[in-house]
């Protein structure tokens, strides 16, 4: 029960900030609180057919601001939106593009403690599906901009932000911005509201604030096993559903080479100052010793780390047999996978090929995969974010992360642009990873110093007077 008391103590320090805050209210906090409120309480589930009344919504924010320049697709059942606000001189500097996206994952009254669809503010957190993954940026995002706009803020390059109404499934508005909403020759870099943040432990220990500049490479599989079938009252050796469950259990067990990249290795320095002590001397054995694989093993089987050392691929669906009283005549699983950067996809399905062999099951790609490199440290964004930080949280270490999921960011990256997760909101690990799942939340703190970060970092990248310099390292 300790644990759970320390946690506590830890969300009614920020509550305490919080209410500290409101001493003094920010009538932009207070917006945002309004703009946060709408966008949570509109379910924009895939196949709801509510994404246009949230668009309908923030188009009306920005306009109302004064930013006109809103072009919103139709696409595949759902909508994305381009916001511009050009610069209010020709400074020769490319545009910035902002990521976020406006859709979440389907969630159930009867599965959670509270509506999910209603923005509930209880013990020091905000909770409802998407408060944080990605309303959480949308609404950042969306509230720094008209604050800056009512400050009379001029930029000196354009300001774009694209917010998609499908990252969660078929990412089709983020790959069309990619390839045909956008001139990606006039965009100099990406910052996603959907990646980066902040985490710290039950104690209150500040364990960092996350700089994303890559991401694992995500590609699903199909496992089919087919038989001749028969009648179930005369059961033989072979059998679709049995050949399928072998291969599954030897992808279980099977490992993928354990791999290190600048970016991993950063991030797991870190990682080991803030560990639990087994953690802590699996990294430092690891980064030591990259050849250690059982080490790598170690760090890959804590639940925090999972995916970082190499390639994971899962089986998350399953498919099979025909009636309840006949031998099944095919049996399927979707086996989805995270590759590591630099991994040939080709490489991940030959392996996957040869442990489905022994049981002559055929392994085939659903989608295409979408190789990526790791963006470049510029200076200029890591710089901006630091500073970002540190005035909410001076001294925080900033680490260079690879995420082990996929955001819109990829594609982007995929055509080279370089983007960078530099979200400001933070939560106390593990208790608050609960994107996709059960009672969503967010520290109420962690909102109001979100929009603030996001309203510092525009000013610094986008304004004249504050833009750190440019330089690329990495």
């Amino acid at each position: 029960m300790r644990r759970f008391a320390i946690a506590a103590a830890f969300v009614l320090a920020a509550a305490g900030a919080a209410v500290a805050q409101q001493a003094q209210p920010d009538p932009w906090h207070a917006k945002g609180r309004e703009i946060y409120e709408r966008a949570v309480e509109i379910p924009t589930v895939a196949g709801r057919g509510k994404m246009g009344e949230l668009v309908t919504y923030l188009r009306g924010q920005y306009e109302a601001a004064g930013i006109g320049d809103v072009r919103v697709f139709d696409h595949s059942g759902t909508q994305s939106m381009i916001v511009r606000w050009p610069a209010a001189r020709q400074s020769g500097h490319k545009a910035i593009l902002i990521l976020a996206h406006m859709d979440v994952v389907e969630a159930r009254r009867e599965d959670w403690e509270r509506d999910p669809f209603e923005l509930v503010e209880e013990g020091g957190y905000f909770y409802g599906r998407g408060t944080g993954d990605n309303k959480l940026g949308v609404v950042s995002v969306t509230t720094a901009l008209l604050r800056l706009r009512a400050q009379g803020f001029r930029p000196d390059r354009d300001i774009i932000v694209l917010l998609t109404g499908d990252e969660e499934t078929a990412q089709e508005g983020a790959e069309r911005a990619a390839n045909e909403w956008l001139d990606l020759s006039t965009i100099e870099y990406g910052l996603n509201a959907d990646g980066g943040g902040g985490s710290f432990l039950r104690d209150g220990t500040n364990a960092g604030f996350q700089f994303v500049t890559s991401e694992k490479v995500y590609q699903s599989f199909t496992f089919t096993a087919r038989n001749r079938g028969g009648h179930s009252s005369r059961p033989r050796a072979d059998n679709a559903i049995y050949d399928l469950m072998r291969t599954l259990q030897r992808l279980e067990a099977h490992r993928f080479e354990p791999r290190l990249n600048d970016t991993t290795r950063a991030y797991l320095a870190q990682r080991a100052r803030t560990a639990e002590p087994a953690l802590a001397a699996a990294i430092t054995r690891w980064l030591a010793n990259p050849a250690d694989g059982e080490a790598a093993d170690l760090i890959e089987a804590t639940e925090t780390e999972t995916g970082t050392t190499r390639t994971r691929c899962v089986a998350t669906r399953l498919d099979g047999g025909h009636a309840d009283n006949a031998l099944p005549q095919r049996a399927a699983a979707t086996v989805n996978c995270r590759i590591f950067p630099g991994e040939d996809p080709a490489a991940v399905l030959a392996a996957l090929r040869a442990l489905a062999q022994p049981s002559g099951v055929i392994v085939e790609p659903i989608e295409q995969a979408r190789p990526t490199e790791a963006s470049p440290l510029r200076q200029d964004v890591l710089q901006a974010f630091t500073t970002a930080v540190h005035a909410r949280h001076p001294g925080s270490a900033i680490v260079p992360t690879m995420l082990t999921g996929a955001t819109d960011a990829l594609f982007f990256r995929a055509r080279g642009l370089p983007v960078y997760g530099v979200a400001g909101g933070w939560g106390v690990i593990p208790d608050d990873a609960r994107a996709h799942g059960l009672n969503e939340r967010v520290p109420v703190r962690s909102f109001y110093e979100s929009i603030d970060h996001w309203t510092d970092l525009i000013r610094m990248l986008a304004g004249p007077e504050q833009r750190p310099r440019r330089r690329a390292r990495g």
